[in-house]
């Protein structure tokens, strides 16, 4: 159906009454929600740009090829929102971040600087079932450096996970850190097990996809990527749980060092971090060193967010190739964190006070008011004064503010705290300083 069908359907249905749901996957953000969003961007801010991160955006839409590239198959083929735009090109809706700023930092490959710190707060799309903690709109923030193929980048930006944590109010026992090297687990695919390219990519996305299946289909499948006499080697795999482990199935120490020394490191700083082999990450371009973060609490036991190294994917863009790693914490999963732990503050609303407006001089007093720092909200209704004081405590705004004839005259207006129904009559001065001293 057109777009000129389905507006002349709409026009010419006069009954015809519009949804009143968002699109499936999607959630409607009202003000009380979006505190809640902003507190969790903000906060994310704080962290990264403590860390020297700048940040960037970038379009919403780019070409399809961009993804096919280097982001995965089950991505770009089954989930990414694709459309033939009016110029005849194939373009998609950003499904991740991470191809977008890999392109932009190679178009200015030579001006950037070294190593480059750079992070967004941005919202993606993919069609995937809808269900807890996966939506098919969300929010996340990504932060990357590029140009370093230092351990010290790696455990920076594990380091910062940590700290995105730590600021919300979080303690070591909500959360496990868990942490692998895709290299090793292409050297182990190709020398342990001997496989080639392709087997030992479908090895690695099965293995991605393990927590989520039954012992028998993961077997299955195992067997038809390996065969029947290699199944036993990849089950001595699945019981490795400590680089010791590792050790004993005589992978060499070159191969593990880059793990063992991140622990260590992150050791050093009082961040624990679990070695588990399992850990893939899901798309094709990491090539090091990935991580996840896991909720502990029992109502909520899941990956929360993760990242990992990705050096190559700048390469793709022709032009000399810079190493990369980075992280990606997403909204939904960390508000499902901070509500399971309860470690949501009380987010009160922008606006200080409502103005009730009994004279049309009132308008100047708010003028002066916001000219002073207040958030003020004229309320012009002419509704009775219990409606007002109602409407404002249903917006959760804390102060009510009264302005008639006398009142103008008098230079002072009666300020009603709502929770505590103290009322003070104040000069506009006072009012503001009220308001400076209560953050």
């Amino acid at each position: 159906m057109s777009i000129e069908d389905i507006i002349g359907q709409v026009l010419g249905e006069k009954k015809m009454k519009l949804d009143l749901k968002p699109y499936k996957g999607t959630r409607d953000v009202y003000p009380e929600d979006m505190r809640v969003r902003q507190y969790i961007f903000d906060t994310w801010s704080q962290v990264v740009e403590s860390f020297g991160y700048e940040k960037y955006d970038a379009p919403i839409l780019e070409p399809l090829e961009l993804y096919a590239a280097k982001t995965g198959e089950e991505i770009v083929e089954g989930q990414t929102y694709t459309f033939t735009d009016r110029g005849d090109r194939e373009v998609a809706i950003r499904p991740e971040m991470t191809p977008s700023i890999a392109r932009m930092v190679a178009a200015r490959r030579q001006e950037t600087p070294l190593s480059a710190r750079l992070y967004s707060i941005a919202n993606f799309m993919r069609y995937e079932q809808p269900q807890k903690g996966r939506e098919r709109e969300f929010w996340q923030l990504n932060f990357d450096v590029f140009g370093s193929d230092s351990i010290s980048a790696d455990v920076e930006i594990v380091t910062i996970a940590d700290a995105i944590l730590k600021k919300f109010g979080a303690t070591d026992k909500m959360y496990t850190i868990k942490i692998n090297d895709r290299e090793l687990v292409d050297y182990i695919a190709r020398e342990y097990l001997g496989l080639d390219d392709k087997k030992a990519l479908s090895l690695v996305k099965l293995l991605d996809r393990r927590a989520k299946m039954k012992q028998e289909a993961f077997n299955e499948i195992a067997i038809q990527i390996v065969g029947m006499e290699l199944l036993g080697k990849v089950k001595d795999l699945l019981d490795i749980s400590s680089i010791s482990d590792a050790e004993k199935l005589g992978l060499p120490e070159t191969k593990l060092q880059p793990l063992m020394t991140v622990i260590s490191k992150l050791k050093e700083k009082g961040i624990r971090a679990e070695f588990d082999i399992t850990l893939m990450r899901g798309f094709d371009y990491y090539s090091g060193i990935v991580f996840e973060v896991f909720d502990n609490n029992p109502d909520n036991n899941r990956a929360m967010f993760g990242g990992g190294r990705y050096d190559g994917l700048v390469g793709l863009f022709g032009v000399e190739d810079l190493p990369v790693v980075g992280c990606a914490p997403g909204e939904t999963t960390m508000l499902e964190f901070l509500t399971a732990w309860d470690l949501l503050p009380d987010l009160k609303p922008a606006t200080d006070l409502v103005l009730v407006a009994l004279n049309p001089g009132a308008e100047a007093v708010a003028d002066e008011l916001r000219a002073q720092g207040v958030n003020v909200a004229v309320d012009f209704t002419g509704r009775k004064l219990d409606k007002i004081i109602k409407s404002a405590d249903k917006m959760g705004v804390e102060y009510v503010l009264f302005i008639g004839e006398d009142e103008l005259k008098q230079g002072k207006y009666n300020l009603k705290n709502l929770t505590t129904s103290e009322e003070k009559s104040l000069s506009p001065s006072e009012i503001a300083k009220t308001f400076s001293t209560s953050y």
